[in-house]
C-alpha cells in the first residue's frame, strides 16, 4: 500500500512539472495551418493508423512552428511506423521509453497505440517494472533491457544484442536504436515544452 502510495504522489508530483503548468510555446490554429502541414500530419497518422477525423494533436500543432524540425520529425515517424520492426516490438520500446523519461504526453498516446499493436493492458503493468518483470519471454524482456541499457549506458550489451539477434534481421537491428533515440528526443521536446494533454490522455496514469 504504502508503495502504490508512492507511486501515486510521484505521479502526481510528475504531473505537475510537466503538465501542470502553461504550455511554453502555443499551439498554432488548425485553421491557419497550410495545404503542405496539412499533407504532412495527414501522412504520419495515417501511418499511425489514424486518419484526418478529429483534432489534430497539439504537439503536432506547436511543433509545426518549426516547420524544417516538423517535417523531418514527421518522415522519420512515418519510416519507423512503416519499418522492419513489429508494431508489438516496437511499442513495447516506446512505452518504456515514455516511462523511463516520465514523459506524460508520450506515454499516454502510446498506451492506445500499444493496445492497438497487441500489448494487453497486464504488459503494460509489465512495462512500468521494465526487464526485470517476471512475465516476460526472452525476446520481450531483451527489449526492454535493450531500452534500459541504451538510456543508461548509451550502449546495447553483448548479452542482450545476441538475444536480439535471435529473432531480428540485420535492418531491424539498425532500426532499434534508431528509433530508440527518436522517441527519447521527442520525450524531451514535450516535456520541455510542457505539451498539454488531450481529453483522452491521463497522461503517466494511464493503463
Amino acid at each position: 500500500m504504502a508503495g502504490q502510495d508512492d507511486m501515486r504522489e510521484a505521479l502526481a508530483a510528475r504531473a505537475a512539472e510537466i503538465t501542470g503548468k502553461p504550455q511554453r510555446i502555443e499551439e498554432v490554429p488548425e485553421a491557419s495551418l497550410s495545404g503542405d502541414a496539412l499533407e504532412l500530419i495527414d501522412r504520419i497518422r495515417g501511418s499511425a493508423g489514424s486518419t484526418r477525423q478529429g483534432p489534430i494533436p497539439g504537439y503536432f500543432l506547436t511543433m509545426v512552428k518549426h516547420p524544417d524540425i516538423f517535417r523531418c520529425q514527421l518522415e522519420l515517424g512515418t519510416v519507423i511506423f512503416k519499418g522492419h520492426l513489429p508494431p508489438r516490438d516496437r511499442e513495447l520500446a516506446v512505452l518504456r521509453v515514455g516511462w523511463l523519461c516520465q514523459a506524460p504526453y508520450e506515454w499516454g498516446e502510446h498506451v492506445d497505440i500499444g493496445q492497438r499493436c497487441g500489448v494487453t493492458s497486464a504488459e503494460i503493468e509489465h512495462v512500468i517494472e521494465g526487464s526485470t518483470a517476471p512475465n516476460w519471454n526472452e525476446h520481450d524482456r531483451a527489449i526492454l533491457q535493450a531500452v534500459e541499457e541504451l538510456l543508461d549506458h548509451k550502449s546495447i550489451s553483448d548479452e542482450v544484442w545476441s538475444v536480439l539477434a535471435k529473432n531480428w534481421n540485420e535492418p531491424q537491428l539498425i532500426e532499434f536504436p534508431m528509433m530508440v533515440g527518436q522517441y527519447v528526443a521527442t520525450a524531451f521536446v514535450q516535456n520541455s515544452l510542457r505539451i498539454r494533454l488531450a481529453a483522452d490522455n491521463p497522461g503517466l496514469t494511464y493503463r
